[in-house]
C-alpha cells in the first residue's frame, strides 16, 4: 500500500513548469532513489511532501492526506513524520553535535533533559558518530556532518520516514559508500520509508528497493535495480550511458 503518492503534479515557476505531470508512489517501509538529469524537479519534489512547496495542479498525499490544502494541525502531524537531511546538513555552527541533533526535541516536544539526552544519545549511536557529540561542525568531516544531520532527521520518535537530498554530494567515494550504508541500515533497523534524490547511481543500485527515473518533470520508470538496468526505454539507456561517460 502506498504512504506517498504524487497525482499528476504539475509545479511551475514564472509559468515554466518544473515538474510537469510527476506520477508516482511510495511504499511504507521502502527505500525509493530518484534519480535523474540535473534541474528536472528532484529536489523540488522533495519540498512538496513537507509543503515548502505547493503544487500549481495535482495532488501529493501522505497517508491519504492531501499535504497542500490539509489544515495546519494536519501538516503539524505529517511534519512530525518526516526528517530531512539537506545536501549541507545544514547544522548550526554555534552548537555542539549533541545540540544540533537535540534541537527538533527541544523545539517540537515538552521532553525533559534526561528523555533528550537518551534519544540524542540513540541517535547519534545509530550513525556511528557518539564519539564526536562533543565537538563542533567546524571540527568534524563533511561525511561526519552528513551523519550528524541524518541523527537529527532521526532523534523525534514520530520520525518514520526520511527524506534526503543528495546525501553524498561532494563527499569522497569510501565516505559515499557509508552514507549510504547507514541509510539502509536505518530503513532495515528503524522500518524507516525513504526518498533519496541522488546523482550517485552506483549507490541508488546498491540501496534501492525501487528507482525512479525523472525526465522534464515526468516519470520515466519506477523499477526494481534489476529491472532499472534492463529497461529498453530510450530516457533510461541515455542516462546509464551519460552515467558511464558514454556517448550514446
Amino acid at each position: 500500500m502506498a504512504l506517498i503518492e504524487f497525482q499528476n503534479v504539475v509545479k511551475k515557476f514564472n509559468g515554466v513548469p518544473v515538474l510537469d505531470g510527476l506520477t508516482f508512489d511510495v511504499r511504507a517501509g521502502e527505500v525509493l532513489c530518484v534519480v535523474g538529469p540535473s534541474g528536472t524537479g528532484k529536489s523540488v519534489t522533495l519540498k512538496h511532501l513537507v509543503r515548502l512547496l505547493t503544487p500549481t495542479s495535482g495532488r501529493v498525499l501522505v497517508d491519504g492526506v492531501d499535504v497542500a490544502t490539509c489544515s495546519g494541525r494536519e501538516l503539524n502531524r505529517i511534519r512530525s513524520r518526516i526528517g530531512y537531511l539537506f545536501q549541507g546538513g545544514a547544522l548550526l555552527a554555534w552548537m555542539n553535535v549533541a545540540e544540533n541533533v537535540a534541537l527538533p526535541l527541544r523545539e517540537c516536544t515538552d521532553m525533559g533533559d534526561d528523555e533528550i539526552d537518551r534519544r540524542v544519545a540513540a541517535a547519534l549511536e545509530s550513525v556511528e558518530l557518539t564519539a564526536a557529540a562533543g565537538k563542533y561542525p567546524a571540527e568534524i568531516s563533511g561525511g561526519m556532518q552528513k551523519r550528524a544531520g541524518l541523527a537529527r532527521a532521526i532523534v523525534r520518535p514520530t520520525n518514520d520516514v526520511v527524506l534526503y537530498d543528495e546525501p553524498t554530494s561532494g563527499l569522497d567515494p569510501v565516505t559515499s559508500v557509508t552514507i549510504n550504508r547507514l541509510i539502509r541500515k536505518l530503513n532495515r533497523e528503524l522500518g524507516i520509508t525513504s526518498i533519496v534524490v541522488t546523482h550517485d547511481l552506483p549507490g541508488a543500485l546498491a540501496i534501492a528497493d525501487r528507482i525512479l527515473l525523472v525526465k522534464g518533470g515526468r516519470a520515466v520508470i519506477c523499477a526494481a535495480p534489476a529491472d532499472f538496468l534492463k529497461s529498453d526505454s530510450r530516457d533510461v539507456q541515455e542516462f546509464l550511458a551519460a552515467m558511464k561517460g558514454e556517448i550514446p
